[in-house]
């Protein structure tokens, strides 16, 4: 039960907060620099499986572990790690393929990754602990 809880507490906490900075801070630092490319609504399903499947990935990845060691500085340790890798692979990834992509981009991307999975990967860790 305590890894519903865990799953449940970070779905809640990665789509309020991923929402808002996707439609408080990066949509129109994204639109300057790549407005071209990007779709007019967003593929909601796509987005239902990435943020489904990264959450079970942050459970077990950095809930997990900082369960085991009673630490949630050891969950928020791994939660940093986690998305700094994911962010970081997909920023670096459009920075290495697209002429577009900025270092700037770069940047925001991995730290955003970082501090977002850090603190729903503490959401987690609370909610199965309580």
């Amino acid at each position: 039960m305590p890894w519903f809880k865990a799953y449940g507490a970070a779905l809640a906490a990665f789509l309020v907060l991923d929402a808002l900075w996707i439609w408080l801070f990066v949509r129109k630092f994204y639109d300057a620099r790549i407005g071209d490319w990007m779709r007019e609504t967003p593929n909601m399903a796509v987005a239902g499986v990435f943020y489904l499947t990264y959450i079970a990935g942050v459970v077990y990845l950095a809930v997990r572990p900082g369960l085991a060691a009673g630490s949630l500085t050891t969950t928020l340790a791994h939660g940093a790690v986690v998305g700094a890798l994911a962010y970081g692979t997909y920023t670096l990834t459009n920075y290495i393929i697209l002429e577009n992509w900025t270092p700037g981009l770069v940047v925001t991307d991995i730290a955003w990754g970082a501090f977002l999975t850090a603190l729903v990967a503490a959401a987690g860790h609370l909610a199965a602990r309580g």
